[in-house]
């Protein structure tokens, strides 16, 4: 281990707009959880960073918040997030000068949309950057390469064995970088794409390390799709819970359903807010875990939790799987009941449930039906509700 105090940057500030999404690609979900999630989780597990911090856009601060919701473990050196600027040379200084304070002696820098970097790779930047003050993780070019013109002829064949394709995360001894950076925006040179390049225009010998061909870019949605399929395959064990509950009718003029209020006759009796939907879907997620049931980690013996939102216990059940790097494939949820009608709240009930459990909307299912009469719900005496969770874990 490095006895040099070690921080990290990670740059989350572009658009992504090559790969056409509605939303830039560090924050796509990818095998459940947004991309950005596996590069920060990974990265952590690498190393004791003494300090972390993510550059984001400033139009990006919401998306960047719900995905660090869904950390495990949380990285307790991760710092609020540097905004940066409309380059990335710009973004990359103001999350150095964010990490000033903080008197480190080596920095890595990282892209948000590598999410395999390994231990190995990590351990090598630290030592390139002891060793050489400047350097990158480069491979070997496996293809020949042309230098062409604006007309493609082709003006030069430059031999393979001095190119190296340069990956992240590149590695530099703190106050070098900084002033680099520093002196470049001073110059008003702000076109650099690499740290290493701006290293290099201040003027510090520069190097490339062995780099990983696993440490892959996600830059179009082929990428994306082939680091969902490589994420999917590391959680080997589905795993379904199933949850049940029930609420009787209570005078009032309101109830939570799925973390919705409706206004109807009569309210739902309970120790919490009732919300027979949540509970029977965090009862499906616990019972996925093997780790018991509401009452097990909330008792109704509690006055602690009487009244309390029952938004409270799903998310705390989705952290419970997040805790044990696994993620929530799908929630399925069947309400049973003569009234009130689910149809017009369906909607809203899934893009609720979605939220509390830092899901895509996609991955849950709202439904509804009656008992056709029959029974405490046939006769209106209250509502029922199944739920299944499907997860998937190391």
């Amino acid at each position: 281990m490095s006895s040099n105090k070690v921080g990290l940057l990670v740059v989350a500030g572009g658009k992504g707009v090559r790969l056409g999404a509605d939303r830039p690609k560090q924050y796509l979900p990818c095998a459940g959880r947004p991309l950005i999630v596996y590069t920060l989780e990974a990265l952590a597990a690498s190393f004791p960073f003494s300090a972390v911090t993510v550059v984001i856009r400033p139009d990006d601060q919401v998306l960047y918040g719900q995905a660090v919701e869904h950390l495990a473990p949380r990285a307790s050196a991760l710092g609020p997030p540097a905004i940066g600027g409309p380059t990335r040379q710009q973004s990359v200084m103001a999350g150095l000068e964010a990490l000033a304070a903080a008197g480190l002696d080596i920095v890595l820098i990282h892209d948000a949309v590598r999410p395999f970097p390994s231990r190995a790779l990590v351990a090598r930047a630290i030592e390139a950057a002891e060793r050489h003050g400047a350097a990158a993780p480069g491979t070997a070019m496996n293809d020949t390469v042309k230098q062409v013109d604006v007309d493609g002829r082709v003006l030069a064949t430059p031999p393979r064995s001095t190119l190296r394709a340069v990956q992240t995360p590149q590695a530099f001894r703190f106050p070098l970088i900084l002033a680099a950076h520093r002196r470049a925006a001073a110059a008003g040179v702000g076109d650099l794409t690499d740290d290493v390049a701006v290293a290099e225009w201040a003027g510090a010998p520069a190097y490339v390390f062995e780099g990983d061909p696993a440490n892959v870019k996600v830059t179009t949605m082929q990428d994306l799709e082939a680091a969902e399929a490589r994420l999917t395959a590391s959680l080997s064990e589905t795993r379904v819970g199933q949850g049940f509950d029930v609420h009787a009718f209570a005078p009032g003029d309101h109830m939570w359903l799925c973390g919705v209020r409706i206004a109807h006759s009569a309210a739902l009796s309970g120790h919490s807010d009732a919300d027979v939907g949540l509970h029977a879907l965090a009862d499906a997620i616990y019972g996925a875990l093997a780790e018991g049931d509401i009452g097990q980690h909330f008792p109704p013996s509690d006055p602690e939790w009487k009244g309390t939102a029952s938004k409270i216990f799903l998310a705390h059940a989705a952290e419970r799987v997040r805790a044990r790097r696994g993620v929530i494939s799908h929630l399925d949820v069947t309400l049973i009941c003569e009234a009130p009608k689910i149809g017009p709240h369906r909607e809203a009930m899934r893009a609720r449930v979605a939220e509390i459990a830092g899901l895509d909307v996609g991955r849950v299912a709202v439904k509804a039906t009656t008992s056709e009469r029959l029974g405490f719900t046939g006769r209106g005496e209250g509502i029922a509700c199944l739920a299944t969770a499907t997860v998937r874990l190391p």
